[in-house]
């Protein structure tokens, strides 16, 4: 199906009645004038030649050589295909707890971010594999549905916190039901899931699930996070200790003997975390025992441009009107010299355009590969060459931010977000812009941004449950926030009314005359200390020889 790449400059056709509009004022002033003269024989010598049609035609052609102009720039384009990468893999929902028990910090700083920390080292190992997300806490929500974009899989991670559900509590047996329901029912195998939680509550569900997971051909493999020790849980807005209704201290312990249950009965491996390296590689080791089947992800699209057919139209059109005269005679110079041009320029220009657009294509399949082995250096090079050569290719500008992304240059991402929001033609490419862009805006605390960002996106898919729960958890940090700044405001205010003024120095009420007397009078009472003192170093005749 054929679209325009750049629909926003179609709105260049709107001067269209504007230069009609012009041409009719232009017929009237050319009629008034003729009047003007007055002598009817004498207007006729002067416009003797002059055509009124060929004039006519002249502003038809120009008229329809600016529409072509208009639509060349809107780059009309045909999609061709996809380009498509094969690999083997096996898919993963990780189900991440982010209830409040996962705070206490016998595992430091504590145990939700070491817990994140070890799902970033499972999606680097698992870079053949689709990943997915799934945090639970009271309730379970997909924070990231299965996707071969693991880069994209970090950015919801990062975003991960205790905000994310606000219900309490660890239903494992919803979040195993989630991440069941995120994967392919028409694949019955190569399927696992990582359950990452303290186990702290105790979840009697959670065995029968796994059970029915196990028969659907689905590994369910545990980490357990904290302590069987345990350890208080700090409430993070009043940075105290939790405490139950008796006000005795909440402790929270690791459930170990639930994770090993469910590990046992879903066919995986349980492991105690230890080491976020350690971890990561015994659980990959038991992945590769299910098996590898292909999996086929679509990398960008590949299209075809007419943009140059309407820019090759609109160049004849307004040849042929250079051609045309407003009066019968026209000067031969004058026809032979765009003749010339045709025969020259135009098909250089026609070359150029076709040069330029295969030239960015194949910097695109430079980056993606670029990007497939992680050298993100050279993917975001690769994309900055083709944004040279073709700068309307909002494919190499969303995967420029991706790549820049990952090379922790934020502002950088930022802009290409931005900048494909503004010029990408397909809802669903703006819309993945602004969500991206959002997640990094979160990321980087900026909540009125990010806000903006969830919203935009919503706009244009307001089905997008996972924009619709970040823009919540993003107004309640802003909620938050607000009312931490209007605490510190109040502190602030109260401090300083609390202040006295210092004291100010008295203006001296001793006349310059009393001044001058004192002076002189202390002058002379030196003077006579001086000459006592003098006479005393005289008489003495044990002067020492050293004074330190």
């Amino acid at each position: 199906m054929f679209r325009f790449q750049h629909i926003e400059f179609l709105l260049v056709l709107a001067a269209i009645p504007f230069m009609l509009l012009l041409y009719v004022l232009l017929k009237r002033w050319k009629n008034r004038a003729m009047k003007k003269i007055g002598d009817p024989p004498l207007v006729k010598q002067l416009i003797q030649g002059f055509s009124s049609k060929l004039f006519a035609i002249k502003f038809v052609l120009v008229l329809i050589g600016f529409s072509l102009c208009g639509f060349a720039v809107a780059d009309l384009v045909k999609p061709i295909g996809t380009q498509k990468i094969n690999r083997k893999g096996i898919d993963v929902m990780i189900a991440l707890d982010v209830s409040n028990s996962m705070l206490a910090e016998d595992i430091k700083p504590n145990r939700l971010e070491r817990a994140k920390q070890l799902v970033g080292k499972l999606i680097d190992k698992l870079a053949d594999d689709k990943v997915g997300i799934v945090v639970f806490a009271g309730r379970a929500y997909l924070q990231m549905p299965l996707t071969s974009d693991h880069s994209a899989a970090k950015m919801y991670l990062s975003s991960a916190s205790t905000d994310n559900v606000p219900t309490q509590g660890t239903v494992i047996n919803q979040a195993l039901k989630m991440s069941y329901a995120a994967f392919n029912t028409k694949e019955k195998k190569y399927r696992a899931i990582i359950l990452i939680s303290d186990g702290e509550d105790h979840d009697e569900d959670a065995i029968d699930v796994t059970k029915r997971l196990a028969e659907e051909g689905v590994m369910v493999n545990t980490v357990g996070i904290g302590s069987v020790q345990g350890a208080p849980i700090r409430d993070k807005e009043t940075n105290e200790y939790k405490k139950d209704n008796n006000g005795n201290t909440v402790v929270s312990k690791l459930n170990e003997e639930e994770l090993k249950s469910i590990a046992q009965t879903g066919n995986g491996l349980y492991q105690l975390f230890s080491s976020a390296d350690e971890v990561a590689d015994n659980i990959h080791r038991k992945l590769k025992t299910i098996g590898q089947t292909t999996l086929t992800g679509s990398s960008f699209g590949v299209y075809k441009n007419y943009f140059w057919y309407f820019l090759l139209a609109a160049l004849i059109i307004l040849l042929i009107e250079s051609l045309v005269p407003e009066r019968v005679k026209m000067n031969s110079i004058k026809k032979g010299l765009p003749i010339i041009f045709v025969i020259t320029i135009a098909p250089v220009l026609i070359g150029a355009s076709k040069g330029f657009s295969q030239s960015a294509k194949k910097e695109i399949i430079k980056g993606n590969e670029a990007y497939k082995n992680k050298q993100y250096n050279e993917a975001a090079a690769s994309y900055q060459k083709a944004l040279k050569k073709s700068t309307g290719n909002t494919t190499a500008l969303y995967n420029h931010g991706n790549a820049l992304y990952k090379t922790k240059k934020i502002d950088d991402a930022l802009k290409a977000y931005d900048n494909t929001t503004k010029t990408a033609q397909t809802n669903n490419l703006k819309q993945k812009a602004y969500y991206n862009g959002g997640v990094v805006l979160q990321s980087q605390n900026k909540l009125v941004e990010c806000i903006k960002a969830y919203k935009n996106a919503l706009k244009l898919d307001p089905n997008d449950e996972q924009a619709r729960q970040n823009l919540q958890r993003a107004l309640q940090q802003l909620k938050k926030q607000d009312q931490k700044d209007k605490k510190q405001d109040k502190k602030d205010k109260n401090k300083n009314q609390d202040k006295k003024d210092d004291p100010k120095p008295q203006p001296s009420k001793i006349s310059k005359q009393d001044a001058e007397e004192k002076l002189k009078s202390l002058l002379e009472h030196e003077k006579n200390l001086q000459d006592k003192l003098h006479k005393v170093k005289s008489s003495s005749t044990d002067q020492p020889e050293k004074d330190w």
